[in-house]
């Protein structure tokens, strides 16, 4: 079986994007969304992942973006995906995949089995499916906002394209995480962070080490 690729998400410096890298990461996410501790600016991320290799795949994570956004981006900074991460329609993810030719990772909060049934919608439309914790109430922000939830809701169901797990993953539960979900592909941001959008390079090793030894 193939180690579990682990996506590194919410980098905002060179330093941060070396260390996923020497780690082993197998995506790199940076994010244009305003409202979040780990926003950058499109000058910032195309600095950052200007000498990321081909073989790991650059993610940019929006919010609800129109098209003037994405195409800004896309015009500017070298990505290989884009990641939905708002209320984004099953409309709306294929009407960007047509428009921009970019493959879509779209974002799905999860509390319970009813989340996961509902998710059914973009399975045929996405490239990708990402299990993120569902915010709480009130929130500002959407995902899991280093919030986990029961990961065993995922054990067991199959799905016709690739999926990530999110949500509140450390390096102390990741390797429970996928043993109890049956994932193959993990993501994480504030779970290897000092501080809020400050990224610690030890925290990511052992993140990635303890995923990737899971069979």
């Amino acid at each position: 079986m193939t180690p579990v690729r682990v996506k590194i998400c919410g980098l905002t410096d060179e330093d941060a994007v070396e260390a996923a890298m020497e780690a082993g990461a197998d995506y790199l996410g940076v994010v244009f969304f305003e409202a979040s501790p780990r926003a950058i600016d499109v000058e910032r991320a195309a600095e950052i992942l200007q000498w990321v290799p081909e073989e790991i795949a650059r993610v940019g994570l929006f919010v609800d973006p129109d098209d003037r956004l994405l195409n800004h981006v896309m015009n500017n900074v070298r990505l290989d995906y884009f990641q939905l991460h708002g209320q984004e329609t099953p409309a709306r993810v294929e009407a960007v995949r047509l428009e921009f030719g970019m493959p879509v990772i779209k974002a799905l909060p999860v509390s319970s089995a009813a989340d996961l049934d509902a998710a059914r919608a973009y399975q045929d439309i996405a490239d990708a499916l990402l299990f993120d914790a569902r915010p709480p109430e009130g929130a500002a922000r959407p995902g899991g906002n280093a919030r986990a939830f029961d990961w065993t809701l995922l054990k067991g169901r199959r799905w016709p394209c690739p999926w990530f797990l999110a949500g509140g993953l450390t390096p102390e539960t990741v390797g429970d995480a996928i043993a109890q979900s049956g994932a193959r592909a993990v993501d994480v941001s504030s779970g290897v962070e000092s501080a809020p959008g400050v990224k610690d390079a030890l925290r990511i090793a052992q993140f990635i080490a303890n995923a990737k030894q899971v069979r």
